[in-house]
């Protein structure tokens, strides 16, 4: 799976994210937002060099349990997670090679 273009507007349950296995990159924002649409490029660039890694990108906010469980408080928000586990977060991305390397080590 490569980039995901919309949030889904039904997420799944934290319980079905702590059970996937492998890398995975979950992304917290909305459609409307500023920040969410000018990270866009940046985030779709980036995930070109790891066209396996899934891509979970959720709308959230007020009242969203899955951003609520992730204390996702500004967007867009990456969520890097092994195995169900958290291992690193990137808040309003806006630099490439640190999102990069984010990505390199979570694929790596």
């Amino acid at each position: 799976m490569a980039y995901v273009a919309d949030y889904a507007v039904d997420a799944p349950e934290r319980a079905e994210i702590d059970a996937l296995p492998g890398p995975l990159l979950l992304e917290f924002g909305t459609g409307w937002c500023g920040h969410c649409r000018a990270a866009q490029p940046l985030i779709e660039a980036a995930l070109r060099d790891h066209p396996g890694l899934r891509h979970v990108k959720v709308e959230d906010g007020p009242g969203r349990r899955l951003g609520r469980s992730f204390r996702v408080k500004l967007w867009p928000t990456l969520v890097l997670l092994r195995d169900g586990r958290e291992i690193e977060r990137l808040v309003r991305p806006d630099d490439a090679v640190q999102l990069a390397a984010a990505l390199a080590r979570l694929a790596g």
